[in-house]
């Protein structure tokens, strides 16, 4: 499947099967994550077959079962919230495109748990479950376009496409607490206020460059806390 394909068909899944990840496939897998750290200045780290850190009161309370693989959030400050959003989501659609399943998991695992090497001056932000799901998971329910962005003047098709695969991205208690805005070619990706609403901001980024396509664009450069352009 192309990307976005795979962004209409990511749900988060939350009860996995005990089908191992092959070699071949992990291995894809962590090329993409290898190719994040580079680009994103980011450490992130994939733990195969180590349940430990979903198998407590937190995971049962987040419904969480059979997670044996996870993929740990790593980084160093600043503007590290919206990479993770950012280069997680990536990593998570490629995930989807190999066959895999998701979920982004802010608080109901063990960090203690955690199987991962966490630098001084590194910050654990959340991690990705991984895994072969039992199902495909459940779309989510979704604000109107017209309610999240601001333009000037009509909209155009590509900023719709944009906004459409923006308002796939999955988000904190499913809030979507972002606002894009369009003036010219600029457009300012904003975030609300809340919990995770920074790595919120990175993951519709990401869609929202996945759906535009690119040389339709440039970031408003002052919102844009990753470096990117």
């Amino acid at each position: 499947m192309d990307i976005l394909q795979a962004i209409e068909s990511r749900h988060s899944v939350r009860d996995y099967t005990h089908q191992i990840i092959r070699t071949e496939t992990a291995e894809r897998l962590q090329a993409q994550i290898d190719a994040c750290n580079q680009e994103g200045s980011l450490h992130i780290q994939m733990v195969l077959r180590h349940p430990e850190a979903f198998e407590g009161l937190l995971a049962r309370y987040g419904q969480f079962h059979n997670v044996h693989h996870y993929i740990c959030l790593v980084g160093r400050q600043p503007g590290l919230e919206e990479r993770i959003g950012y280069y997680g989501e990536r990593i998570a659609l490629t995930a989807q495109q190999l066959g895999l399943n998701t979920c982004w998991v802010g608080l109901t695992y063990s960090r203690r748990k955690a199987q991962c090497i966490i630098e001084p001056g590194e910050k654990l932000v959340c991690v990705l479950a991984l895994g072969y799901g039992a199902t495909a998971g459940k779309p989510h329910r979704s604000k109107p376009i017209s309610s999240l962005c601001r333009v000037e003047g009509p909209m155009p098709a590509w900023f719709r496409r944009g906004m459409e695969a923006a308002l796939l991205a999955p988000t904190a208690m499913n809030q979507q607490k972002f606002c894009f805005t369009l003036k010219g070619n600029e457009v300012t990706a904003e975030a609300g206020w809340g919990p995770y609403t920074q790595v919120d901001l990175g993951i519709a980024k990401y869609h929202f460059e996945c759906g535009a396509g690119s040389g339709r664009f440039r970031w408003h450069q002052p919102q844009c806390r990753s470096g990117r352009t």
